[in-house]
């Protein structure tokens, strides 16, 4: 079971400014960043990411550390999986409704 998920801040979406791409391990997310709009959120910054939503702003000493924690404990697959399962709005998944930068492969996996 994966609690929170360190993930980085790739852009914010200006068709809609509640969402945000992350990038976990090389997988690119659609993520709402609505929780955060307090602190502010910019491309680059580091976050703790649960059931797709932004919960907290960390560092990337944080995010290595919380990264490194899940591989010792056999859970880095999985926080994975679970990141490519997040969905938003019309079902799609949310590597496509978050642009063309993600492209219809994510990076590190083979196109088919």
């Amino acid at each position: 079971m994966c609690l929170a998920i360190p993930g980085q801040i790739v852009k914010l979406l200006d068709e809609d400014p509640h969402y945000a791409v992350v990038d976990v391990s090389g997988v690119r997310r659609k993520i709402n960043v609505d929780l955060l709009k307090n602190d502010g959120v910019r491309p680059g910054d580091w976050v703790l990411i649960h059931v797709g939503f932004a919960m907290s702003k960390i560092s990337a000493e944080q995010a290595e550390e919380q990264l490194h924690l899940l591989a010792m404990l056999g859970e880095a697959d999985e926080a994975l999986q679970e990141v490519r399962g997040y969905r938003f709005d019309d079902g799609a998944p949310a590597d496509a409704a978050a642009g063309a930068d993600i492209g219809g492969a994510e990076k590190g996996e083979n196109r088919r």
